[in-house]
């Protein structure tokens, strides 16, 4: 670090050649001058070997190392090494050059070697402050401590200072404290003082610390976890405020939601409003009149249209009064003998049919302007009572009837549902028939009979049994109900049977009858009560054509409703029996075919 020597030039006298200092280049006279200068190059060079501290003179840094670093440095070797330097000859002017070098050596050796091997980034975060503290509070002390003690002690030369400084009690740095030894001095600053003995090296290789979140480039581990700690703040509020918004989005939707919804269920609802208002109207539950209000409003109609002279108004509504008054239709709808002109046609004409069964003589009832789209029920229970009634199989139970008017077939609806009958679709329609419009089907008409003691069951066929939506097994069970009480193959049959009642979804009809094709396939005939009497009345001809019956055939290929159900009649049912179906028909039940 200082070189070597320079070389004297002479040594003959005090007259002897300058000496020229090889570092500075200064001339000095003699050669303890040349030494004395030397030793100022060497105090302005002492660098501590723990933490880089410099710029102080030599007695400085002994004083700066035995207070600051005592543990880490060998207080022994060193300062013994410093003794036998300093004290190895009473005048400082013979102090041998060599040993000073090699003392000098010896602290930047220790510095070299006393780095140490830990990480800053493991130290506590404020550490580094309070050492960078220490380090200028104990510069200044050691400085004030050793002008002290100069003054004190009054010594003027190095050597005493050194003593006085190395040597004297040892007191605390960091608190002040006065101790007898070294040892104490060093139990009390670990025991008391231990957190500040850990401390980094200053502008000793100091680390970098990049920031995770945006790459700065800090010096102190301190200023990062501060900054850190900033990034993390603000991250939170971020993620606070988007919270805030994630929650008012979802209150947005939230509502948004409730308001689709209450539009939806409010669409819905009036959607069905509209629906079972559309189904009142078409079941006749719209509580717009019945029968009588519906007859009187038409017959208006027409007069106002000029078809109906007021005179026949009024004499018509006389008739419909009175009929409904005495409960008997005034068969103004009726075309009877229409079973006797068909038996007249397959006996004489119908060349393509192979045999034809017939029920029993049945009376034609057409809808009048008052049942209009909604009494189709009542006109074919009229059509099966008209057959019921020409039977003397039924004479007893149906003793003093007549065919009733449909407000009449109203009410006795309504006394079988009194009596107990099918309290289950009584109070589908209210409990109520009269004054309205509401349809019946197959469930009314049979209670409506066995309330009358006429036995008779319901046949549900809710399903095809045949291709393209047909029903074959409805054309066969007819035929076996006809045909069970025949003998022999004639081609006309006229039973005893009565006429079978057939419903399917919006519609009903009367089965008066089958016929079987040469070809073998069965057509089915029926009376329509939508068919108006002129039409019925051209079966009445004495030369009925084929193409009359067009109205009354129906083939396999016609018949094809998801469900059909029919009613059959089948004798006369005793009180007993009365009362066993009246029971079960608390839970009514239709047999289903297949």
């Amino acid at each position: 670090m200082l070189g070597s020597l320079p070389s004297l030039a002479s040594e003959e006298g005090p007259c002897s050649a300058m000496l020229s200092c090889d570092i500075c280049g200064e001339t000095v006279n003699s050669e303890p001058d040349m030494k004395a200068h030397l030793i100022v190059h060497m105090e302005n060079e002492i660098i501590c070997p723990f933490c880089k501290l410099s710029g102080i003179n030599y007695n400085e840094i002994c004083f700066h190392i035995e207070t600051a670093h005592f543990e880490q440095n060998a207080p022994e070797k060193n300062f013994e090494k410093l003794a036998a330097v300093q004290y190895g000859n009473s005048d400082r002017k013979n102090t041998n050059l060599q040993s000073t070098a090699e003392v000098t050596s010896g602290i930047h050796s220790a510095c070299a070697s006393n780095f140490p091997k830990e990480s800053s980034e493991s130290l506590p975060k404020d550490r580094t402050v309070k050492h960078e503290a220490f380090y200028t509070e104990n510069i200044t002390e050691s400085r004030k401590y050793q002008k002290s003690r100069e003054k004190k002690s009054g010594l003027s030369e190095a050597q005493g200072s050194i003593y006085e400084t190395t040597y004297s009690p040892p007191e605390c740095p960091f608190c002040g404290k006065i101790e007898g030894c070294s040892q104490d001095m060093e139990i009390h600053v670990k025991t008391k003082h231990a957190s500040l003995l850990e401390s980094p090296l200053k502008d000793c290789h100091q680390p970098l610390y990049d920031c995770p979140m945006c790459g700065l480039v800090c010096t102190n581990y301190h200023i990062l976890q501060e900054h850190v700690d900033l990034h993390l703040e603000e991250s939170s509020f971020q993620q606070g405020m988007d919270r805030v918004q994630c929650s008012s989005d979802r209150e947005l939707a939230h509502r948004l939601q409730q308001e689709e919804d209450r539009k939806r269920k409010s669409e819905e609802s009036r959607q069905e409003r509209e629906e079972f208002q559309k189904l009142q109207r078409q079941y006749g539950l719209d509580n717009s009149g019945g029968y009588k209000q519906q007859q009187l409003r038409h017959m208006e109609l027409e007069v106002n249209r000029g078809r109906m002279h007021p005179s026949e108004f009024h004499s018509r509504k006389a008739d419909m009064l009175e009929s409904i008054a005495i409960g008997i239709d005034d068969g103004k709808t009726k075309t009877s003998g229409i079973i006797e002109a068909l038996h007249r046609y397959y006996q004489n004409t119908a060349t393509d049919v192979r045999c034809v069964w017939l029920s029993t003589v049945v009376d034609h009832f057409h809808s009048s302007f008052g049942d209009k789209g909604w009494g189709c029920g009542y006109r074919n229970f009229q059509m099966l009572l008209s057959s019921l009634l020409q039977s003397d199989v039924y004479g007893d139970c149906l003793k003093g009837m007549a065919v009733p008017c449909i407000p009449k077939i109203q009410s006795m609806i309504e006394d079988a549902w009194n009596e107990g009958f099918d309290p289950q679709g009584a109070s589908q329609l209210n409990n109520k028939l009269q004054g309205t419009k509401a349809w019946i089907g197959a469930c009314e008409i049979y209670t409506l009979l066995t309330s009358l003691r006429v036995k008779c069951r319901i046949i549900d066929f809710h399903k095809s049994t045949g291709p393209l939506g047909t029903h074959p097994r409805l054309f066969e069970w007819i035929l076996n109900y006809y045909s069970s009480e025949t003998e022999g193959t004639p081609k006309i049959v006229c039973t005893s049977k009565p006429p079978i009642y057939l419903q399917h979804q919006g519609h009903s009809r009367i089965v008066v009858g089958i016929e079987e094709r040469k070809n073998r396939t069965l057509c089915l005939l029926v009376f329509d009560p939508g068919c108006p009497s002129r039409e019925m009345q051209k079966l009445l001809k004495q030369d009925m054509e084929a193409g009359s019956l067009r109205q009354l055939r129906k083939s396999v290929g016609n018949l094809k409703h998801k469900q059909y159900q029919i009613v059959a009649v089948e004798g006369v049912l005793s009180p007993e029996e009365k009362v066993a179906r009246k029971q079960a028909s608390q839970v009514f039940t239709a047999e289903k075919i297949p």
